[in-house]
Parts: structure tokens; C-alpha cells; sequence
């Protein structure tokens, strides 16, 4: 199938199988992005204890942010069976977070490392990583082709792979419109979805994505259960 002249593949598990710099990728309904060959499941930007930070400044918003994110991330855990979970960055709301964590959310992510690997790629929300879980902290991260880093850069070369802008995007058809998160790619380098439950989105045709491409990018947006491919000519501003 094709949008924009990029090349993709629907599948019938609900997600959108294309290339970014050579290696086969897979990008989930869900926001996590598939590694099939290296058997890696990577989720960027989760912002674990939002929900609590918040909180402490008087805005109580409801504190179940971490449960729902693990809910849905340990769904893709159990459909994939991965080697190995890549966390891309602003894993934690802020540096206090890992400390805010319920007891069980953090029994919850500590098992997430039995019998895989777990990498901590550091963003600027959480510079320094986790203290007490399991798993590798570092500044980014190479597979295959791709390196994996939580901001991404203008003029990158091919291959990157960042969260950190939490893309979105409106697409209006009929008369209505429905905004959704997206990964954005040009076919060269990608910028996942935010995975976190409280993340909001910016725009993908907000001026902070231009330079990240090299054309204008395609954009493989969220739906209840399946991802869609949409070109930029579908996209509006909000």
C-alpha cells in the first residue's frame, strides 16, 4: 500500500509494517514500536507518576496514570513476548518520580525484567534514570541500523529513531475532525508516539517537526485497535 509515495503494509493484528532506514519495523496501535528481528518492543515517553506530580502542586488529577500505562504496556508484553523492552526516554514524570511509585506498580515494573532485558534510554525528564530497577541506563542505544536516542535531532542521519515531541496529529473528513497521537516518519528516521495515559500531543504540523524531515512525513496515527497510515495532505492544524 502506499501514501505520499511512502510504502507500508496493514496487518491484521492492527498495526503498520514499514522501513526506516533499511530495518523492517512494526509501529502498534498501542504506540510502541515493533523490532521483529532483534525481538524489541520500545515505548517512548511514558511519564510515569504524572499524575502525582501534579498532584503535589494542588491540581489532583486522578492518580491511576501508572497502573493504566503498565495495563497497556504489559498487554503488548504478553502479545509479543519480547527479549528485550526499550524505554526511550521521560520514562518518569520528573526525578522524584521512581519514589512516588505504589508499591505494586513498582513490583509491577521490577517483573518486567524476568526473562527479557530492559533498557533505560534517558530523556530530560528523568536525566538520570531509575535507582532501583532493573536494567542498562543509557544515552542512547543502537540496533541494526537504528539508533535510538529520546530527542531527535534536524539533519539526523538516517536511522533515528527519538520520541520527546509527542506527536499528533487533526485529521478532518465530512465535515468532522478527530485529533489522535501518531509516529511520524519520512522513511529515514522515525519519532514515536507519547505511550504514557496522561501525555498530551503537539501537532505534527506544528514548525518543530520541520526540520526533523527531509519531506514531508507520513504520519501512522492511532485508532481503537488498529493503526492508519494518512498522508500530509489529510493533516490540518488543530
Amino acid at each position: 500500500m502506499t501514501a505520499d509515495c511512502y510504502t507500508f503494509e496493514a496487518l491484521a493484528c492492527g498495526g503498520v509494517r514499514l522501513m526506516i532506514a533499511g530495518t523492517t519495523v512494526v509501529c502498534r496501535p498501542s504506540g510502541a514500536l515493533w523490532l521483529e528481528s532483534a525481538r524489541t518492543l520500545i515505548v517512548a515517553d511514558l511519564h510515569f507518576e504524572k499524575g502525582s506530580a501534579f498532584a503535589a502542586r494542588g491540581q489532583m488529577l486522578p492518580p491511576f496514570d501508572t497502573r493504566e500505562t503498565l495495563r497497556r504496556l504489559d498487554a503488548d508484553i504478553a502479545a509479543l513476548t519480547p527479549r528485550a523492552v526499550v524505554f526511550l526516554g521521560d520514562s518518569f514524570h520528573d526525578s522524584d518520580g521512581e519514589r512516588r511509585l505504589a508499591p505494586d506498580d513498582h513490583a509491577r515494573l521490577g517483573a518486567l525484567a524476568n526473562g527479557r532485558d530492559l533498557v533505560w534510554v534517558v530523556g530530560n525528564h528523568d536525566a538520570d534514570g531509575p535507582r532501583n530497577l532493573p536494567g542498562d541506563v543509557v544515552a542512547n542505544l543502537i540496533i541494526e541500523t537504528l539508533t535510538f536516542t529520546h530527542e531527535p535531532a534536524a539533519a539526523a542521519p538516517p536511522g533515528q529513531i527519538a520520541g520527546h515531541l509527542h506527536p499528533c496529529v487533526r485529521v478532518r473528513a465530512r465535515g468532522a475532525s478527530t485529533r489522535r497521537r501518531c509516529f511520524a516518519t519520512d522513511g529515514a528516521r522515525l519519532v514515536l508516539p507519547a505511550f504514557g495515559a496522561f501525555t498530551g500531543g503537539l501537532n505534527l504540523r506544528d514548525d518543530a517537526f520541520t526540520p526533523l524531515f527531509v519531506r514531508p512525513p507520513l504520519a501512522i496515527v492511532l485508532g481503537n485497535g488498529r493503526a492508519h497510515a494518512v498522508g500530509w495532505r489529510s493533516l490540518v492544524p488543530d
